[in-house]
């Protein structure tokens, strides 16, 4: 297929699924129940870790996590005292278990009574040939876990490139937070990361069809390639690679039901 061919295929597709109507089923739908930019970011990154498995469990359990905040992510992160955890003594989603969420908790209450966002973590000057979101995944995993005594079961929750992972989470998560157009799904509230520097969030799915499409030849499937198929990407549109995000993920999931 030329690229010209493969362009006017997969910008179809994403005029097809980057659409208001996308929100509803999908676990983006769960920090657009909220609308400030603290609940939004805390409930989209809270959720993105959740999304592996089927599409409407993840949105339940995401539901239920923040109905156990009061639905106020971030004033229950910020306010809340340690015995408030014992609520959440029962919620668990696939491996993620209550330990897990009261790490989650403890991080991010020291971590919003020190930051405004955690963009600021992504935005620091670059040192990396890698560029900032790289560097900034880097730099999350470390932060993240910097606390005293951090479970190391938690880990796993929490991806780095530099052990090799495609990140998928978090590439969405930064995704939903960078990315801004006029269609409404994506919330680009994150102004000092371009959308220009996203990865795109590689799951199984995506991967599969990129290789029917001939985007990746690499053979393993790892952050070398996800650099390599957002560089792909980039040839279709420099400024919005991970646009196509929609069109990958909707050719292999929505449109056969799949799970995430």
């Amino acid at each position: 297929m030329s690229e010209g061919s493969l362009k006017e295929l997969l910008d179809f597709y994403v005029d097809k699924f980057n659409r208001p109507s996308f929100i509803e089923h999908d676990p983006i739908c769960v920090p657009h129940s909220f609308s400030t930019q603290q609940d939004i970011e805390i409930a989209a990154f809270w959720t993105s870790i959740f999304a592996w498995g089927q599409r409407k469990t993840i949105i339940n359990k995401a539901r239920t996590l923040f109905e156990l905040m009061d639905n106020s992510p971030y004033d229950f992160v910020i306010h809340h005292r340690p015995k408030d955890r014992k609520r959440f003594s029962s919620f668990t989603h696939r491996t993620f278990q209550y330990t897990d969420t009261c790490y989650f908790l403890r991080f991010l209450q020291q971590y919003y009574n020190q930051h405004d966002s955690l963009e600021d973590l992504f935005v620091l000057p670059d040192r990396s040939e890698n560029g900032r979101i790289h560097s900034g995944l880097v730099r999350l995993h470390h932060t993240f876990f910097g606390l005293k005594d951090a479970p190391q079961r938690t880990r796993k929750h929490i991806s780095t490139p530099e052990r090799g992972s495609t990140c998928k989470r978090l590439n969405m998560f930064l995704r939903w937070m960078v990315r801004q157009d006029d269609r409404g799904v994506d919330f680009g509230i994150w102004r000092r990361l371009q959308a220009s520097e996203l990865q795109i969030p590689l799951d199984v799915h995506v991967d599969r069809v990129a290789r029917k499409l001939a985007l990746i030849t690499r053979r393993q499937t790892d952050w070398l390639t996800v650099q390599e198929l957002t560089a792909q990407l980039k040839n279709l549109d420099p400024y919005d690679p991970t646009k196509y995000d929609f069109a990958l993920f909707g050719l292999g999931v929505l449109n056969k039901g799949e799970p995430m």
